[in-house]
């Protein structure tokens, strides 16, 4: 028999005041899938991962972790799940090897303190107290106190955010090797190139629901074009959208804070072609950017905004 989804959520409800938070939302996570949340601030990620966490009831729906739910198996549950939060308050005088372990006493079962340690690469600042440590290694170590109880599934909730790129990518190298384990994630990110690295399926949220759902190839693909082209033309200067629309190989444009925006299938061919219909209309190129398509393009085609929208 095929194992059971670690996590099953079924028209997951939440409101504070007349504010919806999670509104109708469904969602299955897999066994030994990293699976993310994507969406901008707002859109009812934490409030979610929070519920399948345990630290918010929801108003309404279900909730089955692990083929629990909170409530009555709150004990159990807590034994077998990792959990790190956006942002996590340590004791600034605690080294980080008593932190570890005492995290490690919270659990009836679990891994060594110290192989933990040296598996987030904090061996050399074991002794460290917490206060001397920077951002990256402090993101670090919230992983390790997620780990230590040997988590049969995961929550990470924005564990990135504010992070250099290098200890962003060491953070990603730890979680591919838990997942490599065969345990299973959810991760809510802001960033895309994390998204496109770390998980095998996600679902864009907007407004407490599920707007799209699938791998990222699938999403990408969706969009039914391989590139996106950017342009601005210098200020005052009108276009003619209707005109720019019937250009061969452009879908439909947009235009955001004074540039551009169009999905393009063949570059080759879109290019030469937007730029005679540019001179046709006597308009003068101030920008001119292309990239291959990505999650974001896709989540913008969707919901009109950026992702990382305030």
């Amino acid at each position: 028999m095929p194992a059971a989804a670690p996590l099953v959520l079924r028209q997951l409800r939440k409101s504070y005041g007349d504010v919806i938070a999670v509104d109708g939302l469904d969602l299955d996570v897999r066994p030994g899938e990293c699976f993310g949340l994507l969406g901008p601030n707002g859109a009812g990620k934490t409030t979610t991962i929070e519920i399948c966490e345990g630290l918010t009831a929801p108003d309404s729906g279900e909730v089955e972790v692990l083929g629990r739910r909170w409530g009555r198996h709150d004990r159990e549950l807590r034994e077998l799940l990792g959990i790190s939060l956006q942002e996590t308050q340590f004791s600034e005088k605690l080294t980080v090897g008593e932190t570890v372990g005492l995290f490690r006493s919270f659990y009836a079962r679990g891994s060594d303190a110290d192989r933990v340690i040296d598996l987030v690469q904090l061996g050399e600042k074991a002794r460290a107290r917490v206060g001397q440590l920077s951002g990256g290694q402090r993101q670090r170590l919230a992983l390790a106190c997620a780990l230590v109880g040997d988590p049969e599934l995961l929550f990470l909730d924005e564990p990135t955010t504010g992070l250099d790129p290098q200890s962003r990518r060491q953070l990603w190298e730890l979680i591919e090797r838990f997942r490599a384990g065969g345990r299973s994630i959810l991760l809510t990110t802001h960033y895309m190139d994390e998204a496109e690295r770390l998980c095998d399926r996600v679902a864009i949220v907007d407004h407490g629901r599920v707007i799209a759902e699938g791998t990222p190839r699938e999403l990408i693909a969706s969009l039914g074009a391989e590139h996106v082209l950017e342009f601005a033309v210098a200020d005052g200067e009108r276009l003619d959208a209707d005109a720019l629309a019937a250009v061969p190989g452009i879908g439909q444009p947009s235009r955001r804070d004074g540039t551009w925006r169009l999905q393009v299938a063949e570059l080759h061919q879109a290019m030469p072609a937007l730029l005679g219909e540019l001179r046709r209309q006597g308009a003068q190129l101030a920008e001119l950017r292309t990239h291959s398509a990505t999650l974001e393009d896709v989540f913008v085609t969707l919901t009109g905004r950026q992702l990382r929208g305030e």
